[in-house]
């Protein structure tokens, strides 16, 4: 992230950004209204450029519905596109790239795809204790 950016600023500016130059819709949900640490940042990051440069070469989706938000129980990002959606063995080296980049913030990350339907990508990081 650019110097003094918080997550959501950060998320914002991507998410124009890759919708002007891909042509396809970014719905916007929920950003995170407060501070979030620079690794656990990072990591967001990491996935949703993965997530959507999925979405850009694989899903053919018109829409794309994000969400980041911080509760009691840690971050939660949702990445969900209207696309093709995937059968479960089609799973490749981007979905583990994501994986990985959240198990480095202890978390985890879940994907749903129906073919024909579109995919749902689910992280989560638990708050540190």
């Amino acid at each position: 992230m650019r110097g003094g950016q918080s997550l959501a600023e950060a998320l914002e500016s991507y998410l124009a950004e890759w919708s002007e130059r891909t042509g396809i819709a970014v719905e916007t949900w929920a950003l995170p209204g407060t501070d979030v640490p620079a690794r656990v940042s990072s990591s967001v990051m990491a996935v949703m450029r993965e997530a959507l440069a999925n979405v850009e070469q694989h899903s053919r989706a018109r829409t794309v519905s994000i969400a980041v938000t911080i509760g009691e129980r840690g971050l939660r990002m949702t990445v969900s596109d209207n696309g093709r959606g995937f059968p479960a063995a089609g799973a490749g080296r981007g979905i583990a790239r994501m994986r990985a980049a959240f198990a480095e913030v202890g978390g985890s990350l879940s994907v749903n795809s129906v073919h024909g339907e579109g995919t749902t990508i689910t992280g989560v990081v638990p708050t540190q204790r």
